[in-house]
């Protein structure tokens, strides 16, 4: 069954998932709004934090969103849209 997702995640100062699942497989455009005061920072796979500047986004194929963490700028927010195809 294909689901449609889309999120609106407010970030915190603290690492948090892009979903309260343990596992969430998707196809989405993950974007921070260029109406962000600051970069988000995605914790990249080996650890290191990857800064995306307001108004960068990204497609991404497959991926479990549970796997997915950011934070960044308190009141600052991370746009999630896409499905399950």
């Amino acid at each position: 069954m294909n689901n449609i997702i889309q999120r609106l995640i407010s970030v915190t100062a603290d690492w948090q998932p892009l979903t309260d699942r343990d596992l969430e497989v998707a196809t989405v455009d993950v974007q921070s709004p260029p109406g962000n005061s600051g970069p988000m920072l995605f914790l990249g796979d080996t650890g290191q934090e990857v800064p995306w500047i307001p108004g960068e986004y990204h497609t991404l194929v497959r991926v479990n969103l549970a796997d997915l963490r950011v934070r960044g700028t308190p009141g600052d927010i991370v746009t999630v849209i896409g499905g399950t195809w």
